[in-house]
C-alpha cells in the first residue's frame, strides 16, 4: 500500500521527506487522555507518526468539557479512548491505532512495555501509576517525556522542559521527584514538562481518592492543551534529530 503524503505537505516543506519517513515508521504511546493526553495525541498524529497506541480507562465527565479535546456536552458516557481513536483515524485513514480502555495498574505495566515503543508521553495524573510508567521506562531505556502538574496555573509563557531534577514551584513534580530519589535511586533521566508558576492553592479540592487520585487543582481550557502541545514537540524533534 502505497502512504498518501499529500495531506502533509506543509509538514514536508518545514522537515523534509526524511524525516516524513522517521515519523510514518515511528510508534508513540500517549497514556492518559485528559487535557494533557489528547492534545498530545492530536499534535502526534496531525505530524505524521504512523503508529500509536492511547490508554485511559475513562469516560467523558460534564467536569471535562472546560479543558479536553474528546469532551462535548454530546458524548458525555462515552469512553473517550473511542472517542480519540475515532477522531484520529479521521485524521489519518492510514494511522496504525493501538485504543487500550484501561486505567493503568501495576500488572498490565510490563506487558504495555512489550512494543518497545519510540517514544512514550506520560499524561498520567495519579502519582502511584504515573511512578510505575516512569521507572519501566527509565529500567528499560525508553524515552519518555513526563508531563507534571497543569491545574491550579494560569500563565502559559511559565511553561518549561527540564530534567526531573530541575523542577521547581510544582508540588505534583515534586512528589514524583522524592518517591524516584528515595525509593528507586532515581534522581536524573527523565524529561518533563512543567510550570514555574506557583499553583493558585485555593483552588484545591480533594477527592473520593479513586483512580489512585486524591485531591486536584482547578484547570483553565488552555494550560492542558499547552502542556501537551510542549509534549508532543519534545517527542517530534527528538524523533527527527533535532534535540529540545
Amino acid at each position: 500500500m502505497t502512504t498518501d503524503f499529500t495531506w502533509l505537505s506543509r509538514t514536508q516543506l518545514l522537515i523534509g521527506n526524511d524525516a516524513l519517513q522517521k515519523l510514518a515508521s515511528s510508534h508513540v504511546m500517549i497514556v492518559g487522555l485528559g487535557g494533557v493526553g489528547s492534545y498530545a495525541a492530536e499534535f502526534i498524529v496531525r505530524s505524521g507518526v504512523g503508529k500509536i497506541t492511547i490508554i485511559d480507562g475513562d469516560i467523558v465527565d460534564n467536569t471535562n468539557r472546560n479543558r479536553q479535546l474528546p469532551a462535548l456536552a454530546t458524548n458525555l458516557g462515552q469512553y473517550k479512548t473511542t472517542i480519540m481513536a475515532n477522531r484520529l483515524k479521521a485524521i489519518n485513514p492510514e494511522l496504525e491505532i493501538n485504543a487500550i480502555q484501561n486505567f493503568i495498574n501495576p500488572e498490565m505495566v510490563q506487558n504495555l512495555f512489550a512494543e518497545k515503543p519510540n517514544y512514550i508521553i506520560d499524561a498520567i495524573d495519579s502519582i502511584t501509576p504515573k511512578l510505575m510508567f516512569l521507572i519501566h521506562a527509565y529500567q528499560q531505556q525508553i524515552p519518555i517525556v513526563s508531563s507534571m502538574g497543569a491545574g491550579g496555573k494560569l500563565d502559559p509563557t511559565k511553561l518549561l522542559v527540564a530534567d526531573i531534577s530541575k523542577t521547581y514551584n510544582c508540588v505534583f513534580a515534586q512528589q514524583i521527584r522524592k518517591v524516584l530519589k528515595r525509593n528507586h535511586q532515581i534522581r536524573t533521566g527523565i524529561t518533563c514538562v512543567f510550570s514555574a508558576e506557583l499553583p493558585k492553592k485555593e483552588s484545591l479540592i480533594m477527592t473520593d481518592g479513586s483512580n489512585y487520585k486524591k485531591s486536584a487543582y482547578g484547570t483553565i481550557s488552555y494550560m492542558p492543551a499547552m502542556f501537551g502541545a510542549i509534549a508532543a514537540s519534545v517527542v517530534i524533534r527528538n524523533l527527527i534529530e533535532e534535540k529540545n
